[in-house]
């Protein structure tokens, strides 16, 4: 009733995550493929079916002793803790008895080692809904979509002023393409890395050549880079993913001297025409950081007047003793109480 599928099993990983309706690209095998190869743990796939319901989970399956907290403190192969892979996930459940999924799923986590798991469910799915009964599940901030119904909808969905400034693009002689190969891959990596160091970013957000082969080579079909040039010059470019009616602005960058001509915001209408183009009834957009209302959320509401969803999380402590010993061995070390009253989850991981 409940089966585990490695990346050694892709094929038929993905044959199980297709057969869902509501699936999306972050279930996938190829995309959790990059995250392995960026160090995020070990991608599984949870699949239970019984003759009242059925359900998929993708997680990281991650060793906390290779966590910086526990370098050389604690043993490997003995406390492991699940999160979802970068972006969304969860269990998409299709069936309203779910007490035998959450009791297999429950099982194998103790016959596992599995501590804690942490979900960021995914806002155009809703699938928290299903899984309150089982999950702490916490409502976060607001995130944008754009609905591709046609032209008309997604230009008359978008705010007066960022409409002048894609006509302000376009007077800028700024044009759009999109494809996949290696050469665009490598500049969008130029180009993301150098505003992420404009940002600060933490090191985490700077992905080796690695990551992106296996975007272009692992996800064939769901993955493209839309780019914006000036006079030959690409000054900015964003990874769009893409399956099953649904697209999702994944990582962008743009160079700083160019922003004042507005490539971003000609590349998303011109990605939201694609989509339309050629069949998908969505693009994702996301938030702020941290769920913020701050200045990346305000660009990326000026793309969508309609109504918008909200993003939220699921937290899970399987075994309480486990979880206190490693807290409290992080509070030893950082002799701090701060650790307990941040919310950080797991809090061993702060």
């Amino acid at each position: 009733m409940l089966a585990v599928y490695n990346l050694e099993q892709a094929e038929q990983w993905d044959f199980v995550v297709r057969s869902f309706k509501e699936y999306d690209v972050y279930w996938l095998s190829g995309y959790v493929k990059a995250f392995q190869i960026h160090g995020d743990g070990e991608p599984l796939l949870f699949h239970y079916e019984s003759s009242v319901c059925r359900g998929i989970n993708v997680v990281m399956k991650r060793d906390v002793a290779d966590d910086p907290h526990f370098k050389d403190k604690i043993e490997r192969d003995r406390y492991f803790d699940f999160a979802t892979p970068y972006g969304y996930g969860g269990w998409i459940i299709e069936g309203e008895d779910t007490a035998g999924l959450y009791e297999a799923y429950s099982e194998w986590i103790r016959k596992n080692g599995v501590i804690t798991e942490f979900v960021r469910f995914h806002p155009m799915l809703q699938n928290q809904e299903k899984c309150r009964d089982f999950y702490n599940v916490t409502q976060l901030g607001e995130v944008v979509h754009m609905d591709l119904n046609s032209p008309e909808d997604i230009w008359q969905n978008i705010t007066s002023k960022n409409r002048n400034m894609i006509r302000k693009a376009i007077k800028n002689d700024v044009v759009i393409y999109n494809g996949r190969f290696p050469e665009i891959y490598e500049k969008f990596r130029v180009i993301y890395n150098s505003t992420m160091d404009k940002d600060d970013a933490e090191e985490y957000y700077y992905f080796e050549p690695e990551f992106y082969k296996s975007v272009l080579t692992d996800l064939p079909q769901n993955a493209q880079i839309f780019w914006a040039e000036k006079e030959g010059k690409v000054i900015a470019a964003s990874i769009m993913l893409a399956t099953n009616g649904r697209m999702n602005y994944h990582l962008s960058g743009s160079l700083r001297e160019f922003s004042n001509i507005a490539p971003t915001n000609l590349l998303l209408y011109h990605a939201a025409l694609w989509g339309n183009t050629n069949g998908y009834k969505t693009l994702y957009l996301g938030g702020g950081v941290g769920s913020g209302e701050d200045n990346l959320f305000k660009f990326k509401r000026a793309f969508y007047r309609g109504d918008l969803n909200r993003f939220h999380i699921g937290k899970k402590i399987y075994d309480v003793q486990k979880y206190d010993i490693l807290c409290e061995k992080v509070m030893k070390k950082s002799n701090s109480e701060n650790v307990k009253e941040s919310g950080y989850f797991p809090e061993y991981r702060q």
